[in-house]
């Protein structure tokens, strides 16, 4: 019999969910809110969907104050969704630069090319840069799509190469089931909560 998950309440839309697919939030000393995406953060915690919408609804409402049980300091709905966008993308860019540091990272457009034509059995995610050009852009793509390799748009060149440690990277390759499974989870999640659209499965 499968345990039942517990379950807590979206202070925004008030719809009862299991709570591995909300979002945390948990009280600073100063009364801010502060996100908590690892769900690690000591002290008592208030839940939202993961959509951007359930968030507004919350600060539009003056939610995390009855939540917390005090007054909180004053939210501002698109302060709260940038910080939380934010701390997305630095999950995000954190495995990868885990990744890379574990030797499961190629980069570089030609690399990237070379190992997808391999076509090796290992699970593979490619990460493309969002300002490449758009001949390479689309040669990656295809090759991924060809091997039935997910494939993703997601940093800068420069952003990849200051996480890799490296110059300027328009492409770069994480392979393995852990970090792999890991970001498309992570990925999944900010791509959702920026449609609105709540947590993908679990």
């Amino acid at each position: 019999m499968t345990k039942e998950q517990p379950r807590r309440t979206c202070i925004g839309c008030r719809d009862s969910v299991e709570k591995l697919k909300l979002l945390r939030f948990v009280l600073a000393p100063d009364g801010t809110v502060v996100p908590d995406l690892a769900s690690k953060l000591p002290g008592r915690g208030a839940y939202t969907c993961l959509k951007a919408s359930c968030v507004r609804k919350a600060c539009d409402k003056n939610q995390f104050s009855r939540a917390f049980r005090r007054e909180v300091a004053v939210i501002n709905s698109d302060t709260l969704l940038d910080r939380i966008i934010c701390s997305m993308e630095e999950r995000i860019a954190s495995y990868l630069a885990l990744a890379n540091k574990a030797g499961k990272v190629v980069s570089g457009s030609d690399l990237v090319a070379e190992a997808l034509k391999r076509n090796s059995p290992v699970k593979k995610l490619v990460l493309v840069a969002t300002d490449v050009s758009e001949d390479i852009g689309n040669r990656i793509r295809g090759l991924a799509e060809q091997r039935c390799v997910q494939h993703e748009t997601f940093f800068s060149k420069e952003h990849f190469g200051d996480l890799l440690g490296k110059g300027l990277r328009s492409v770069a390759m994480v392979q393995g089931d852990g970090f792999v499974n890991t970001m498309n989870k992570e990925i999944a999640r900010y791509r959702n909560f920026l449609r609105g659209e709540g947590c993908a499965d679990e």
